[in-house]
């Protein structure tokens, strides 16, 4: 697909970049076992295709690192319906976490690929292990959430709660199901990847684009004082308007992951080639604003996309190629403001 370009203006901010590296890092965590429909595995291979077709070369710019996987968990019984196939996924987010910790301890910037989201749980982990005693803001981009916990779950699927996980709710006064002690155990295990626990605080997370979630979260959105800018309202106000109050929430925090699930752009408008499509989400270029906008900052630490599954896409490879047009987009940002300062 041939790519359309556009021009994206810069936006002011008054905060000063102050982290540096030496260069980018690819991760890719081809891990879809939190998932409740299969394919977001091939996501990054997806992406190479389009990148490929494409004759873009920006995928192999950078250096990668693969982090192992164990899908096979996939064919096995699963005793854990209200977080299904727990067990492995936080052996999983273990191995995750420490993938970033590695590639930020030898000075290089995390750009992540990850199949399924509950994969966030153990990448923010493993820069908050990074970070220490230092200040963690996340940006989530997405058209879900991700605040339900084995108590809370509809699905039992994981990829819903790797939010939860990272703030250390269990959100118990919204209960629908009783875990067993497994689970409780399991999802203990989970909220503690990294030897910390809560990596983040709820006044340093930011939702952008979050249209489809239950009761349990909105619940507990609202009690938690979340602040999530909804497509609409970021249309009525404008792009720069939000990001910089984004920015500005954040401005005690001394680093931040931002995490891009791909089912944050509109279904309808680009493609459902993605596990829980919705529509009247983002296009391509609002995502490329939002994301430049965090980058100059000055305090992107780590970023993420997730969730292409091209199993599910009706339109060829849409989805990776809508994605691979973000990367595009994000890329050149990001390269200027990681420069290390002479």
């Amino acid at each position: 697909m041939q790519q359309v370009p556009f021009d994206v203006a810069p936006m002011s901010h008054k905060f000063a970049a102050h982290i540096s590296y030496m260069s980018i890092k690819y991760i890719i965590v081809n891990s879809e076992i939190g998932a409740g429909t299969r394919g977001s595995s091939l996501g990054f291979a997806a992406l190479e295709i389009a990148a490929i077709r494409d004759r873009n070369k920006a995928l192999i710019k950078y250096p990668r690192l693969k982090v192992e996987v164990n899908n096979n968990a996939l064919y096995q019984s699963n005793p854990t319906p209200n977080a299904i196939h727990i067990d492995e996924i936080v052996h999983q987010l273990e191995r995750n976490c420490e993938a970033v910790q590695s590639c930020r301890e030898e000075g290089t910037f995390p750009f992540i690929f990850s199949a399924d989201h509950s994969n966030a749980a153990g990448l923010v982990s493993g820069l908050k292990k990074n970070l220490q005693d230092k200040k963690l803001g996340l940006i989530w981009i997405d058209a879900h959430a991700d605040l339900h916990s084995p108590y809370t779950t509809p699905s039992g699927n994981v990829h819903g709660m790797p939010l939860a996980a990272l703030l250390g709710y269990d959100n118990k006064k919204r209960k629908i199901n009783t875990p067993s002690k497994q689970e409780i155990n399991a999802w203990s295990k989970m909220k503690e990847v990294g030897a910390i626990s809560p990596k983040i605080s709820s006044d340093s997370v930011i939702l952008f684009g979050v249209r489809d979630c239950e009761e349990p979260e909105q619940s507990l959105m609202h009690s938690k004082g979340i602040r999530n800018f909804p497509v609409h309202e970021i249309r009525h106000r404008g792009i720069e308007t939000c990001v910089n109050e984004a920015v500005e929430r954040l401005h005690d925090c001394d680093a931040i992951y931002l995490s891009f699930d791909v089912d944050s752009l509109d279904s309808d408008l680009i493609s459902n080639g993605t596990g829980t499509p919705v529509s009247k989400g983002f296009d391509e270029k609002e995502v490329i604003e939002i994301i430049n906008g965090i980058a100059q900052s000055g305090k992107l630490a780590a970023l993420e996309f997730v969730e292409i599954n091209p199993t599910l896409d009706t339109r060829g490879n849409r989805m990776a190629e809508a994605a691979l047009h973000i990367l595009n987009g994000v890329l050149p940002t990001i390269e200027m403001e990681i420069k290390p300062e002479e």
